[in-house]
């Protein structure tokens, strides 16, 4: 199995079925899927023309989600590249990492990633060209000394010609189809590598353990960003799999207006997006007296009707993953009829390891495994609960030019996912706690600790810094926080040899972290910063004492953030 090969199924079972819908300039547009395949083909051959060499080198993605994201992917990766997403949204700094880490040597983006591009580039020596795909058609200036091509013009120079790269390189299952990275736990990204064949797997189990066939009848509705590896596999793996229609959001404010309009089967999504959904859902019952009255009686499938008729009228289910669901959010969905199913997962795993099921589900539990993985439970205490590490075809191959890393994640042939968990005698899996100081948001973003502390360490006010994850009202997913201890010397200096009060001082330390923090994607920076009048305590060997402070910043409910 590969990408490529789900795409050539699908184009001979279903050629004229609507592969992908998408708006542009306020009209809805749509791509078949022997359209789709059509478009990759051209795309292929341009990247053959541009140089490019399949099983060797590596193309990076910065783009927001739209058919060309898709296209580009599957001409890529399909003729045997090797495609690295990235965020649109991360910062200079962290954007020249990925792209030196990675040996990237095209860039395909937007005109508005130019003037960073144009930053950075001078220190990228393997980046020998740039692509635009927004349809500026003027030639383009160089950019850093590279050159900076159109991919429409490009395209027009392709059309009409014999069309034989793509054909000419073929992947096989176990070629590296993206690089996808995470935040390090020594405060740099990792690439994990993740081959055609985990994510066919990924996808393929992810089918059995669902319980309910997905068809080439189902359109999927995206809103979550494909660089994300759950939407990558839910949004795209998944729905190529099967023939399905891929339908994108013209943005994320007009999500209500666009299901009603593009009128999905299925809905992928995180949980901040699954409770902003019902939340709507359930303002909207609290006032309607008939609907109290049908939810009493426990006949929310009525209710149910005509909620799913404001999302479309033919939303079959939801599949939430990429960090924890609040229990009333899955409970008010299924309490009115609208199918929810949960999954837990991790990047190096492509990413689902395991999801509830339409039929069975045991509250405060992530599901059971793939069916065609194994997972264990690695040293456990007494009440069973121990390092959760899985192992089969959905497992990375490794962290690229990293082997220490690596050699890090696994414990001889099993993944250490860093999770603690415990598995019932069902077989269901229950998430206790966090081996790592991992932080995920609750948009399904992870966060190392250890990244953030490494920038703001920078500043020479702070004496010890520790980040930390805190929620808010016990609603899962967390924030990131941050508590620091000053480096009085240094705010001396800086107050002309005076000490100021306490008062100026945490506002110093404050406004000193949001300094260091700029080069740092907007859902890493810390929201809450607290000042400590002590030294952070620390072991033996003077690394910080993060479980002491755990929790520190947790917030009731009721309380602000």
């Amino acid at each position: 199995m590969t990408l490529r090969s789900f795409l050539d199924e699908a184009v001979a079972k279903y050629p004229k079925s609507v592969a992908l819908r998408y708006c542009r300039g306020g009209v809805w547009c749509k791509r078949t899927y022997l359209e789709m395949q059509h478009d990759v083909r051209l795309i292929a051959e341009v990247c053959g023309g541009l140089g490019l060499a399949p099983g060797k080198e590596h193309v990076a993605i910065i783009l927001d989600n739209g058919p060309e994201w898709i296209e580009i992917y599957l001409a890529t990766a399909g003729a045997g590249l090797s495609v690295v997403p990235l965020d649109p949204k991360l910062r200079e700094q962290e954007v020249a990492f990925i792209l030196r880490d990675s040996q990237a040597v095209a860039i395909f983006t937007d005109t508005r990633h130019l003037c960073m591009l144009e930053q950075i580039l001078p220190d990228l020596p393997d980046v020998r060209f740039i692509v635009t795909v927004d349809g500026v058609s003027e030639p383009q200036a160089d950019i850093a000394g590279r050159p900076c091509h159109d991919l429409e013009t490009l395209l027009d120079q392709v059309r009409g010609k014999p069309l034989q790269w793509y054909g000419e390189h073929v992947p096989v299952p176990h070629d590296v189809a993206s690089v996808i990275y995470t935040s390090g736990t020594t405060g740099q990204p990792k690439g994990a590598m993740l081959t055609h064949l985990n994510f066919c797997s990924d996808a393929m189990g992810s089918f059995e353990v669902l319980g309910e066939a997905i068809s080439s009848d189902d359109d999927f509705l995206i809103v979550l960003p494909l660089f994300h590896s759950f939407s990558f596999t839910a949004n795209f793996v998944i729905p190529l799999a099967k023939g399905c229609g891929m339908f994108f959001v013209e943005s994320l404010r007009s999500v209500g207006e666009d299901i009603k309009t593009l009128r999905p089967t299925v809905l992928m999504a995180v949980p901040l997006l699954a409770e902003k959904l019902f939340d709507k859902i359930d303002a909207r019952l609290r006032h309607n007296r008939v609907a109290q009255l049908l939810l009493k009686l426990g006949l929310g499938r009525l209710v149910g009707k005509k909620v799913l008729k404001g999302l479309g009228g033919r939303l079959r289910f939801m599949f939430v993953g990429g960090a924890p669901c609040p229990h009333h959010v899955l409970q008010g969905f299924r309490r009115i009829g609208v199918p929810i199913v949960e999954g837990y997962g991790l990047t190096e795993c492509s990413p689902v390891v395991s999801a509830t099921n339409f039929n069975e589900s045991k509250v405060g539990t992530i599901g059971k495994k793939l069916p065609n993985i194994e997972v264990r439970i690695a040293d456990p205490d007494e009440q069973g609960v121990g390092e959760l590490q899985v192992r089969g075809p959905i497992v990375m191959k490794g962290y690229y030019n990293n082997i220490e890393a690596t050699r890090e994640a696994f414990d001889g042939v099993w993944l250490r996912t860093g999770d603690l968990a415990s598995i019932d005698s069902e077989g269901y899996l229950a998430i206790r706690g966090r081996k790592k100081a991992l932080i995920v948001n609750r948009e399904g973003k992870n966060i190392y600790p250890e990244e953030v502390e490494n920038v703001i360490g920078r500043a020479s006010m702070i004496a010890d810094i520790v980040v930390v994850g805190y929620t808010v009202g016990g609603v899962p997913g967390e924030r990131v926080g941050a508590i620091a201890a000053p480096d009085m010397d240094a705010v001396k200096a800086a107050c002309n040899g005076q000490e100021p009060s306490w008062a100026e001082i945490e506002e110093m330390v404050r406004k000193a972290i949001r300094h260091e923090c700029r080069d740092l994607a907007e859902y890493k920076h810390p929201r809450k910063i607290q000042v400590s009048r002590e030294p952070l305590e620390r072991t033996s060997v003077q690394k910080i004492r993060r479980c002491v402070y755990q929790g520190l910043l947790n917030e009731s409910a009721g309380r602000g953030s």
